[in-house]
């Protein structure tokens, strides 16, 4: 069966990754920039110093920075109509995942028209959107190389999953210098996001030998290289291998798609605004388990990138091993126990899990359930 492999048309990574960007930048004819960040970074310099970057090559830039941790409808249009009245021809967004989704969202809309609500699913927009530069700053949600976009639906307090080949970013650029200032949680938290892409990517139904060569290295660097990240933020060898297993998991669910684990972590984002990667990070081993009835030889395969040695093990051993470790990992660097201690409510398992069925990351679950087998596994992870 055809397949296909989507990412940016160019990619800039390592040490020094930023400043090649400026020159890129420069080189596609951009006059002016809408730069889409959050208030975070602009109290940290990043944002002042990609504008004064952009000025030294006589790039003009307009700064929003009202993204939130999980952006929202009222973001974009907040977004777009200072991109429209700036007349900018192009956007950078500059951060982790929330910046990069917001930042599709308005360039999706300044060419297609309507509202960001008009494009949730899969591929239902007509035209490429603006062209957007994705810098990223945080090591996990790969937004700033894949045409996914997730939107909080305010109105109906549920993430949308807007999937749309046209939301590519144009160029991505991963510099591990931005990467350093990120506290501890944070590090954790896009860490664990970028293993649950890679591991969800690896059992997906949807999954190819490329995409699987992606995971598999992503998970490899992640398990050598997370909990280093995160004691010693410093550590610049250890930052740099995670901006590349992200980069990688990223590869691999960009084209593999995902599972129940973001299908569930988008709906407790949505209903209770909780961090994405720590809802991610809780519910992996869980719905890991729920799959390990039909994927368990493609869940042991995994646990040779944390080095387990399964050569004696079943198959159901050998995922239940890996599935051990996950949780170990997870624990080590500092991700809560479960659901409860994140303010979910078991009163709302119901509704959750009928509109984590509706996500279209849940369509490439190895395993199909109804509600009543999401609502377990929420009181599993509770």
């Amino acid at each position: 069966m055809a397949t296909q492999f989507l990412m940016p048309s160019k990619n800039i990574m390592g040490a020094g990754a930023l400043d090649l960007a400026y020159d890129e930048i420069k080189l596609n004819g951009f006059k002016k920039v809408l730069i889409v960040s959050d208030e975070g970074l602009k109290g940290a310099g990043i944002i002042d110093l990609v504008v004064n970057g952009l000025k030294n090559k006589g790039v003009e830039s307009v700064v929003f920075a009202g993204t939130q941790p999980n952006p929202t409808t009222k973001n974009v249009e907040d977004g777009l109509a200072i991109l429209k009245a700036e007349n900018c021809d192009s956007i950078i967004s500059l951060g982790g995942g929330s910046p990069h989704d917001c930042a599709k969202g308005i360039a999706l809309v300044a060419t297609n028209g309507g509202k960001i609500n008009d494009y949730e699913g899969v591929n239902v927009s007509k035209h490429p959107q603006l062209p957007l530069i994705a810098i990223n700053t945080t090591a996990g949600t790969a937004s700033e190389m894949t045409y996914f976009c997730i939107i909080t639906d305010e109105a109906r307090h549920i993430k949308m999953a807007i999937v749309d080949a046209h939301t590519t970013p144009l160029l991505s650029v991963n510099d591990p210098e931005l990467m350093k200032g990120m506290p501890k949680s944070l590090t954790a938290a896009t860490g664990m996001d970028a293993l649950t892409h890679a591991v969800e990517a690896y059992v997906s139904t949807a999954a190819t030998p490329i995409t699987d060569a992606c995971a598999v290295k992503a998970i490899e660097i992640i398990h050598k290289s997370l909990r280093n990240a995160v004691n010693d933020g410093s550590d610049m060898a250890a930052r740099e291998a995670m901006a590349y297993a992200q980069f990688l998991a990223g590869m691999a669910f960009n084209n593999a798609s995902l599972g129940y684990v973001h299908a569930m972590a988008h709906q407790l984002g949505g209903f209770y605004d909780l961090p994405h990667g720590v809802c991610n990070a809780v519910l992996l081993p869980h719905v890991q388990e729920y799959n390990a009835k039909v994927s368990a030889n493609r869940l042991k395969d995994l646990a040779a990138c944390f080095e387990i040695d399964t050569r004696k093990m079943t198959d159901a051993e050998g995922a239940a091993a890996f599935i051990k470790a996950i949780r170990e990992l997870s624990k080590d660097v500092g991700i809560p126990a479960g659901l409860k201690d994140l303010g979910a409510k078991e009163e709302d398992f119901a509704i959750l899990a009928g509109n984590a069925l509706k996500d279209a990351c849940s369509f490439t679950n190895p395993r199909k359930g109804d509600e009543a087998e999401v609502i377990a596994i929420f009181k599993a992870a509770f």
